[in-house]
């Protein structure tokens, strides 16, 4: 049974910095039914730009003859804070002015994607989660999610992720966010401003989820003359006029502040300190040659997180690897689901060939 349903939210939501959002609704999708012991639960953290249907965009891990099914397991996946896919967002109408929030929307950080998520989840009953899962943005969640209940979170998969969000990462979202400002319609604050700079800053991160190997073989050029009119320009056109006509500027904004602001150490005494909190029974899946999340950050998690397995893999598509190398993924989750219950809490160090 595939549901999707919107929750309202009977009181403000109070995000970290003090700001209150009124009205606050989340969308998300359900997939098969709770056993009575409610203990079949997997918990989708979606990363930047995707939705709350996640039998949509992680086909081949998610699906009816998939790892995770609908047969086997209650499958929830609920749209993000910020993202124009049916939760609050800044093209949302605000209570108190009746026009849309736009740029007044508060800033939040990747803590309240997942104090959202605690916030369903109380709503759906769900006392226990049997495996979160989440990459890129959605492991920063999903990871914030299982220092914040300890006991909650059972099992966990965190794959291309951080404890906190690199220098780099952020330089990559600031170019994305100039490119946006330097669209004056951004300003403008209509649903369709800043688009051109949407298509820019889209092209832009592109750079960052595929490698120098993933261009050289998929825009290769067979014309030794051409001089104009690549495949690979034609490419970044193309998938920027692709966002465009999904995405609003004013949530990928917000959103990539958000990922900025990632950082499990805040308020606490140490990165490391918030790490030994989990204690869900942990894989971490690193890409080897992923330009945004490099594989040592991956490492990082492993050695601070007190149940956690470690496996690394060489994609062809880097940090899009994990969500394209399905198959080889449903193997690595399927045998840490296989031995979560044992006792050998050890860090492996692994590749995955």
């Amino acid at each position: 049974m595939n549901t999707v349903t919107i929750y309202k939210h009977k009181k403000p939501f109070c995000l970290e910095n003090g700001k209150k959002i009124a009205d606050f609704e989340i969308t998300y999708h359900t997939y098969g039914t709770l056993n009575s012991k409610k203990d079949n639960v997997v918990w989708v953290c979606h990363a930047l730009t995707a939705n709350s249907d996640v039998f949509d965009w992680w086909k081949g891990l998610f699906g009816d003859n998939c790892l995770f099914n609908p047969k086997e397991h209650f499958i929830v996946c609920a749209n993000i804070l910020g993202s124009n896919y049916g939760t609050t967002n800044p093209l949302s109408v605000n209570k108190a002015t009746g026009l849309p929030y736009f740029l007044s929307f508060p800033e939040f950080t990747v803590r309240d994607l997942a104090k959202s998520h605690q916030i369903l989840a109380d709503h759906l009953g769900l006392t226990q989660i049997g495996l979160v899962i989440g990459g890129s943005l959605g492991g920063q969640q999903a990871m914030e999610w299982a220092i914040l209940e300890p006991k909650r979170i059972k099992k966990m998969v965190l794959i291309a992720t951080n404890a906190q969000h690199s220098a780099w990462g952020i330089a990559f979202n600031e170019s994305q966010r100039l490119a946006i400002t330097a669209d004056r319609t951004f300003y403008a604050q209509t649903p369709s401003g800043g688009s051109k700079g949407l298509k820019v800053a889209r092209s832009i991160a592109l750079l960052s989820y595929r490698t120098y190997e993933t261009y050289a073989a998929t825009q290769l050029e067979v014309n030794n003359d051409k001089v104009n009119n690549f495949k690979a320009a034609s490419y970044q056109n193309y998938q920027g006029e692709k966002l465009v006509n999904r995405f609003n500027a004013y949530s990928y904004w917000f959103l990539t502040k958000a990922m900025d602001s990632h950082h499990v150490g805040r308020k606490r005494p140490s990165v490391e300190d918030a790490l030994k909190q989990i204690q869900a029974k942990t894989l971490v899946i690193g890409i080897t040659n992923d330009v945004l999340f490099p594989i040592e950050e991956q490492q990082f998690l492993a050695k601070n997180i007190p149940k956690a397995h470690f496996k690394e893999l060489k994609s062809f598509y880097g940090h899009d690897g994990f969500l394209i190398d399905t198959e080889i993924l449903t193997q690595e989750i399927g045998n840490f689901i296989k031995s979560a219950d044992s006792d050998n809490t050890v860090i492996s160090l692994h590749k995955i060939a």
